[in-house]
This record gives structure tokens, C-alpha cells and sequence, in this order.
């Protein structure tokens, strides 16, 4: 991973301009380059950042960001190819904005190293606490929300390479879950309802692929213990709920969408 804090100013618009000639919006992203932004560390302090004066940076947060990070990423790339090292390190490197990763047969020691002088070169910093290597059929590596590496079959104990949601996107989904249920929290039911199946049915889309069961059931019981201490303060009751807000009736009766069921799909329908 490297950071949006050292793209130059000067090659980045190069590189734009390649691609984009209308002399208005090319001095519309030069403005929004130098545009100040305020952001906060981690003592909660106020620091400005950017501004006319800056060469070199993206606005964090800025919605073409990660668009212009592509577009500079892109160089990387090119060279990679012109130069063989594909060919070289038997490797593919595969990005998304300012993360990415370098699949390679046997040459990963070679192929970080040369990311590292390619990086430097083009005015980029590798961030090293997020930069490692992985022997992938040994140990698994996060990227873009997924696990990537070795898996266990539940049934039989017997291990395969596949993908499955990290355990970072689960509880980030489960802070996102707690968001929504939090006490005060005054809207009717089924708005409430709505927000929720609105941000599961948005995760499970994107957490389409490969195993996902286990971290669809992880969603589905944090979503139900959830709604049930939701419902229990909203209306006083004094026991736990756990028979008026049982399973059956959150995913059932109150219309909460179930994870288990999209993955297992729609329930068979009864012959007329």
C-alpha cells in the first residue's frame, strides 16, 4: 500500500493530460489539488493540509481520489509490463487505488524490492507496516475486504485456497449494524428496518464470492442479538425478548433481512 499524501502534482497532471485535453477541467483538478483540507490526528487535534503551496498530495476523503491514484498507479504498471518483469518474477500485480498486491512464483523477496525502487522513482512511499510477504498457501493476506490463502473444509477438516470475507469487514459491518441500533434512534420500525437490509443486502452483494458462510452467519447473529436489545428498550420490556424477539420473528415477522438465506437462495416454492 502507498499513500495518497506523496503523489506528485506535476507528473500526476501529465498523466492526466494525457488522457483528458479540455483546458477547463484539467485547471479544475489543479485547483481541487491545492484546495486546503482540515483533518484531525489521532489526539483528536486540528491540522490543515494541502493548499496553494503544496506539490504533491491528494485530498484524503476526496471523491477522485482514488480515480487519480488509478491514473498515476498506472505508470507503475506500465513499466512493470515494458520492463518483463511479469515475465521475470512470474508474477501479476493486481491494484485498486492506492492498494495492491504482487502474485508471484517463487520471486516475491524480488519482485517487493523492485516495487520499492519503482515506487521511490516515481516519488511514491511504500507503507512498510502494510507491506509484506505472504506465502499464500501457507498463510492468508487481506485485500479489499477479502481473506485470501488457505481455507478449511468444516465437514472433513481438508484445506483448499480460497477467499472469504476478513474478519476486519465482519466487525466492520457489525459497527456499522450498532450505528444504526443505537438507543437513540427514534425512527419508526420500518425505516429502522430498512437502513439495516439496506446496508446487509449492499455488504452480501459485495461479499458475493467464495466462502461466506461462516461470515454470514457471524453477521446474522450479531444482527439478531442486535435488533432484540433494540426492540426490548424501545418497548420496556423487562425479561430478555428472547421469546418475543425470537429468531423467527426478527427474520420473519419484523422483515430483517437473514444473510443465511441469500446465500443459500430463495426457499423452494410449494407445487400448485
Amino acid at each position: 500500500m502507498w499513500s495518497f499524501d506523496t503523489i506528485p502534482h506535476r507528473e500526476l497532471m501529465q498523466s492526466v493530460s494525457r488522457r483528458i485535453v479540455d483546458r477547463n477541467v484539467l485547471r479544475l483538478i489543479k485547483m481541487w489539488l491545492k484546495t486546503p483540507v482540515e483533518e484531525r490526528d489521532e489526539d483528536g487535534k486540528r491540522r490543515m493540509s494541502g493548499g496553494k503551496r503544496s506539490t504533491c498530495g491528494t485530498p484524503q476523503g476526496g471523491v477522485a481520489s482514488p480515480l487519480l491514484a488509478n491514473v498515476y498507479m498506472n505508470r507503475f504498471l506500465k513499466y512493470w509490463r515494458s520492463s518483463g518483469r511479469d515475465r521475470a518474477y512470474q508474477a501479476q500485480v493486481v491494484s485498486y487505488a492506492d492498494d495492491f498486491v504482487i502474485l508471484s512464483r517463487g520471486h516475491a523477496e524480488e519482485a517487493r524490492e523492485f516495487a520499492g525502487q519503482v515506487m521511490t522513482k516515481l516519488g511514491l512511499t511504500l507503507n512498510e507496516e502494510k507491506t509484506s510477504v505472504r506465502n499464500a498457501r501457507e498463510e492468508r493476506f487481506d485485500f479489499l475486504g477479502y481473506s485470501f490463502g488457505p481455507h478449511h473444509y468444516r465437514k472433513d477438516g481438508h484445506w483448499y485456497l480460497g477467499a472469504s470475507p476478513s474478519k476486519k469487514s465482519v466487525q466492520r459491518l457489525k459497527q456499522r449494524v450498532g450505528e444504526i441500533l443505537v438507543p437513540g434512534n427514534q425512527a419508526p420500525w420500518p425505516k429502522v428496518r430498512d437502513q439495516l437490509n439496506s446496508l446487509l443486502r449492499g455488504w452480501s452483494s459485495y461479499f458475493s464470492y467464495g466462502t461466506r458462510l461462516i461470515a454470514y452467519r457471524a453477521a446474522d447473529n450479531h444482527v439478531q442479538h442486535g435488533v432484540r436489545r433494540f426492540l426490548r428498550r424501545r418497548h420496556k420490556v423487562k425479561s430478555q425478548g428472547t421469546r418475543r424477539f425470537s429468531d423467527e420473528v426478527v427474520f420473519n415477522e419484523l422483515g430483517v433481512l437473514r444473510l443465511r438465506r441469500v446465500h443459500l437462495g430463495p426457499l423452494p416454492t410449494a407445487a400448485k
